[in-house]
């Protein structure tokens, strides 16, 4: 298990197709970044490039094996629309928590 926020984090198991294996940590960096940027946009108050960041969320996820990415988006896009500040980041902290506990089994 990894370590974080002072405590231990179960693993979130996915599977991927092995043809993914050499573009998901790209993918999944990316994610990082979008969350620092989202985050960044929240305090600018740039709803419009929050939603965008969550609809291409709610786009790649799934094609990557990522189901929960997708959701998250989702969620993060719906909340970017309606200018739901704390619906982003309650979405925003979930999809944190699934990066930092995802591991990719490929199979």
């Amino acid at each position: 298990m990894r370590k974080g926020k002072g405590k231990f984090l179960d693993k979130i198991i996915v599977q991927c197709d092995p043809d993914l294996e050499d573009l998901i940590p790209g993918y999944l960096n990316n994610r990082e970044k979008d969350i620092v940027a989202i985050r960044e946009s929240l305090d600018s108050g740039d709803f419009e490039k929050v939603r965008t960041l969550g609809h291409s969320m709610k786009g790649s996820g799934g094609g990557y094996g990522f189901d929960e990415v997708t959701r998250m988006g989702s969620r993060i896009e719906s909340a970017a629309l309606a200018k739901d500040v704390e619906g982003v980041e309650e979405a925003l902290q979930e999809l944190e928590d699934y990066i930092n506990r995802v591991e990719v089994v490929f199979s």
